[in-house]
């Protein structure tokens, strides 16, 4: 874990970045609606993208609480920035939790030095995003053979490998889920971009077809049954907890645009700073970031004891999304029509709703929470 000093450090560097080159790499993905290789380029040197995996794997070493410090200023910038360190900084967990010691070499550590581009490949056109996996795996030999769907798959233009889950044929619940890393050019395997989405202009997400895609049984991480071990405990979990900060900082950005453009709107001789309902806005908006703020905190303080937190993950995660959607909506009210015009408060406005979808819906978070509530009360009646 990097000391106090390296980190006070590496977080001003990241708040001069945002500030700076940051805006101008924000501005100009919105205009082009692509992100050049030379913007992703210089994420890379300056480290962004290994600053949480530990240091034998070639990261920085950056404990969680530090780098949802760091997140807090990433995730006011343009959203494909924002998710490019996000994802980077958070699917090492996942290939590492069962990866073999040829596995961590050969994929693991090239994957935390951006020598190899690895997605999260889960969800399906027709199917819940968990143990209701349709696609299917068969065993052939040294290999296996995949079928089914997946969609909605970022970076798709990217990978190199996507982490792709599936299920043993014939299997049920999450009994028999398997975790593969599944090569881009493997046979049988078809990727189609998708059209471009209402926000984080610039990601491109795919539709992947698998019909007897053939993948080596080397390629599989763990055992069979440790897929959805994979998928939550590695990635989802503390990934929720990243976009809740992520709400947090987009929210607090929101928030100085609002404040900003108030100080300076001028209707009937007073500024709207002045209005006493502009005024409780500002105070309801400022009280809820906090809280997000906190409630996240919390559980980054469980995942670093070691605590099993996927009740506190699901509780960030939809307390800090619903609370960004009622800060950027109080925003823009704030900003009145000309917040409606292209501009930094309309893109954080559309890239605020993507985040009530990702890493599970409030409906999925919800349905966590009250498992993991009637669960515990089961277990005291007991």
């Amino acid at each position: 874990m990097q000391d106090e000093i390296s980190f006070q450090q590496k977080l001003q560097e990241v708040q001069d970045f945002v500030a700076t080159r940051g805006r101008l790499f924000s501005k100009q993905i919105e205009a082009s609606g692509h992100v050049d290789k030379n913007v992703i380029e210089e994420l890379r040197q300056r480290g962004y993208f290994r600053l949480t995996a530990p240091e034998n794997l070639g990261g920085l070493g950056f404990s969680m609480h530090q780098y949802l410090e760091m997140l807090f200023y990433f995730a006011q910038l343009h959203g494909s920035l924002r998710v490019l360190i996000h994802v980077t900084n958070s699917l090492w967990r996942s290939l590492a939790s069962k990866a073999s010691q040829q596995q961590l070499e050969n994929f693991v550590r090239p994957f935390v030095n951006s020598e190899k581009w690895i997605t999260f490949t889960l969800t399906e056109p027709h199917s819940g995003s968990g143990a209701d996996l349709k696609t299917t795996a068969r065993r052939d030999g040294d290999d296996y053979l995949l079928n089914g769907e997946k969609w909605m798959i970022i970076f798709s233009d990217l990978a190199d490998y996507f982490l792709l889950f599936c299920r043993l044929e014939d299997s049920q619940g999450s009994e028999g889920t398997l975790a593969f890393l599944v090569p881009r050019d493997s046979q049988g395997l078809t990727i189609e971009l998708m059209q471009d989405a209402m926000g984080v202009t610039g990601t491109r997400h795919g539709h992947l077809y698998l019909r007897d895609c053939r993948v080596s049984a080397s390629m599989r991480l763990g055992e069979e049954g440790d897929g959805l071990t994979v998928a939550f405990q590695g990635f989802l979990d503390p990934s929720r907890l990243a976009i809740g900060m992520t709400c947090v900082g987009l929210a607090d950005r929101a928030l100085q645009l609002a404040v900003q453009h108030a100080s300076k709107r001028v209707t009937f001789g007073k500024t709207l700073l002045e209005r006493p309902t502009i005024q409780m806005w500002i105070a309801e908006m400022a009280t809820d970031i906090e809280a997000a703020k906190q409630l996240v905190f919390k559980a980054a303080a469980d995942f670093e004891s070691g605590l099993t937190i996927a009740r506190q993950a699901s509780m960030a995660k939809l307390f800090a999304s619903e609370m960004l959607q009622r800060v950027t909506d109080l925003a823009l009210q704030i900003h009145g029509g000309i917040g409606y015009f292209k501009g930094e408060m309309e893109r954080i406005y559309r890239d605020a709703r993507m985040l009530r979808f990702e890493e599970g819906t409030s409906e999925t978070q919800k349905m966590t929470i009250a498992r993991s509530v009637i669960r515990q009360y089961r277990q005291n009646q007991s």
